[in-house]
């Protein structure tokens, strides 16, 4: 696997590098699926820690309207922390229907995981949640462009043994292009507040590589980082979407490849048949990361 990347030693060039950045390795949806066949791609938002429903979060609601309005999302991903603070379906008006009713309206489907704050009270409540998306069950699959990507939507607040025998064997039994794993604990993570869930690693990691997922998208650290590839894979952690930990990673990590802490953030993910592009924009419209991971 092979990603597009720009390397950063600090914060502070980490902010310099925006600029250049958004001029030069940002790729641009056109440019680079202009040729192919419709149902041969996907385009989609990916955000994690967003359910805050304050001006934070309206703020990335406004970049993730207007990222739609440039190019249609087909589907938006949500990483856990979907609600805040216990997950609760009282506030699914407040905090997620009136924030994203634009999208709403234009029938854009979310699809969502559950995070440690979506289970204190809300456990069920999110999963028989129509517009969640999660059909009644806490962990699911979702298949997209008729066999070009799968995305294995995973609850880690509960990686129980019969959850791992389920994932074993959707993931075994997939015939996808891409595998995407999605679950809301990071086990590559270089934040300050949680970091890498070395537990969960234990557990999950071996299904991951064994059946050739190429991508994993978590958030809980408040911050944004897309790691070093480990065993293949290439993980992101999005947890920007209505709540940031300022100062948040920790600089002398080696997982790092690119990570930013200063403002909230989203993610457009777009798919073909041959690489994945990714672009992480902040709640000022300014590209943080950018680049793309080639498919075997």
């Amino acid at each position: 696997m092979k990603t597009q990347k720009f390397d950063v030693s600090s914060r502070r060039q980490a902010l310099i590098s925006l600029g250049a950045l958004a001029a030069t390795t940002l790729i641009r949806p056109k440019s680079i699926l202009a040729a192919t066949p419709a149902r041969e791609r996907l385009r989609f938002a990916l955000l994690g820690d967003w359910g805050s429903g304050d001006g934070s979060e309206s703020r990335i609601v406004n970049q993730v309207v207007s990222a739609h309005g440039q190019a249609p999302l087909d589907f938006v991903i949500g990483a856990g922390d979907n609600i805040y603070p216990n997950g609760c379906g009282r506030d699914f008006e407040r905090k997620f229907e009136r924030p994203y009713s634009a999208l709403l309206k234009e029938r854009v489907r979310f699809y969502t995981v559950l995070g440690n704050h979506d289970v204190k009270e809300g456990r069920s409540d999110q999963c028989a949640y129509p517009l969640f998306n999660m059909g009644g069950s806490c962990y699911y699959t979702i298949k997209k462009g008729a066999g070009l990507a799968e995305f294995f939507m995973i609850d880690s607040t509960d990686f129980h043994l019969q959850q791992a025998a389920w994932l074993e064997e959707a993931l075994r039994s997939s015939t996808a292009r891409w595998k995407i794993a999605v679950f809301h604990h990071p086990i590559y993570s270089s934040g300050k507040a949680h970091g890498s869930d070395v537990g969960l690693r234990k557990k999950l990691e071996p299904l991951l590589t064994r059946y050739g997922v190429r991508v994993a998208f978590s958030g809980h650290d408040h911050i944004y980082e897309r790691t070093k590839p480990q065993q293949g894979i290439q993980y992101f952690v999005s947890g920007g979407g209505g709540k940031v930990r300022r100062n948040g990673v920790d600089l002398r990590s080696p997982l790092r490849d690119v990570s930013y802490d200063q403002n909230n953030h989203f993610m457009v993910i777009e798919i073909d048949d041959k690489q994945a592009a990714f672009k992480a924009i902040s709640e000022t419209g300014e590209g943080i990361d950018g680049g793309s991971i080639k498919n075997a």
